[in-house]
């Protein structure tokens, strides 16, 4: 059974940092995709940034020049370095997993950025 554990959010002033930490289990191959989503009250869950087995990225524009990505595939393990946050960051985040086309979810960690 495999299974995505998140931690790191929480709350933080605008101009600070956060670095979320996402553990897949239950898989002993790399999953072929990770990623890091959100989802902000009222909203629909967005991509905010994931990265490939290759260590390709992809970035949502929002983020671009503030967040970065990276994974440890030795841990099937994802990070997502958050700098420079803005009250429009907060949201729950979610870790994603993907191997072939069988996805994954993690429960959430909150990240709430005061202004």
């Amino acid at each position: 059974q495999v299974q995505l554990v998140e931690s790191g959010g929480g709350l933080v002033q605008a101009g600070g940092s956060l670095r979320l930490s996402c553990v897949a289990s239950g898989r002993i191959l790399s999953a072929n995709i990770m990623g890091w989503y959100r989802q902000a009250p009222g909203s629909q869950r967005e991509l905010v940034a994931l990265v490939t087995l290759g260590g390709t990225t992809n970035y949502a524009n929002s983020v671009k020049g503030r967040f970065t990505i990276s994974r440890d595939s030795t841990k099937n393990a994802v990070y997502l370095q958050m700098s420079s946050l803005k009250p429009e960051d907060t949201a729950d985040y979610y870790c994603k997993a993907k191997w072939g086309t069988e996805n994954y979810w993690g429960q959430g960690t909150q990240v709430t950025v005061s202004s």
